[in-house]
């Protein structure tokens, strides 16, 4: 049987420039990545990459 995915969970990144106007989720292994993640994507609102942050 296949190992259950418990550690990989669900999260929602967020525009640290504009708050609220760009939002993103994806998946993070809760072992190997214990804080906060933070990722440099698009902001389609400010037409530039900014710097997104993890929220809960």
């Amino acid at each position: 049987m296949a190992k259950a995915k418990e550690n990989r969970i669900k999260i929602i990144l967020e525009c640290t420039e504009a708050p609220g106007t760009s939002r993103y989720s994806t998946m993070k292994n809760r072992r190997n990545t214990t804080g906060r993640m933070e990722l440099k994507k698009y902001n389609s609102v400010l037409r530039k990459h900014t710097v997104h942050k993890e929220i809960k």
